[in-house]
């Protein structure tokens, strides 16, 4: 944008940001858990779309842990913080979430230990070279994610903006009505409800407040390269 700027260029930037994964106790709570590892490890993390802020109402929380479970390596493109630089890029401030390590690995050839890679804020590597700091809901881009409680609609919708982003999101319930009404209320620019696929190339995408400017995809995206012209025309004699 610095860049562009230099010599008045228009710029659409297409950001990323912590998109929340809104999770109501009506909601299929199997689904939504099977769902959730992939909507921020996908890509070994590298999404932009990725919801790493995991938000349960407070009556699904315990039970939506239990179902929820980190993919196996063999199926997942997913890969772990293999350092402890890399996890501070990932987790830059502690949290009080609660945290619990998982078992480390043996890696082939050697008697080296390696750590899984993380599902949630509760499922952590655990090694000598990751700290066991849990990661806090605003942390930075990577394939860590945060698992908080909310009370109700309105305390899921507070805890969805806030945050400086809003790409994308997901809102996984049964009832429709809350569906429309949560989905007018989070500020993003792209949402699924029970489901995570918000991309369509006939749809617009782009993001709120720091998650970019401008639209990709779809006919709003012709809006950044057109520009208009307006041509008045007096007809006094």
């Amino acid at each position: 944008m610095a860049k562009c700027a230099d010599r008045v260029k228009r710029v659409t930037l297409e950001l990323g940001g912590k998109s929340p994964n809104v999770v109501f106790a009506d909601a299929d709570l199997e689904a939504a858990a099977a769902a959730a590892p992939m909507s921020f490890l996908d890509n070994s993390g590298q999404d932009c779309c990725a919801r790493t802020r995991i938000l349960v109402q407070r009556g699904a929380h315990d039970r939506f842990l239990e179902l929820l479970a980190p993919p196996s390596r063999r199926s997942s493109s997913a890969t772990p913080p293999t350092s402890a630089p890399r996890w501070a890029r990932s987790s830059p401030a502690p949290s009080s979430t609660a945290s619990a390590p998982t078992s480390p690995t043996p890696s082939k050839g050697s008697g080296a230990r390696r750590p899984r890679a993380p599902a949630s804020g509760s499922r952590r590597p655990s090694s000598p070279a990751c700290p066991r700091t849990p990661p806090a809901p605003s942390t930075r881009f990577g394939p860590v994610a945060v698992v908080l409680p909310f009370e109700d609609e309105a305390d899921a919708i507070r805890l969805a903006n806030a945050t400086e982003y809003g790409l994308s999101g997901s809102i996984w319930t049964r009832d429709v009505g809350r569906a429309l009404r949560v989905s007018r209320a989070v500020r993003a620019g792209n949402l699924s409800v029970n489901s995570h696929s918000s991309v369509r190339y006939w749809t617009p995408f782009g993001g709120y407040q720091q998650s970019g400017l401008g639209r990709e995809l779809g006919p709003d995206a012709l809006t950044a390269f057109t520009e208009t012209k307006n041509v008045f025309i007096s007809t006094e004699a």
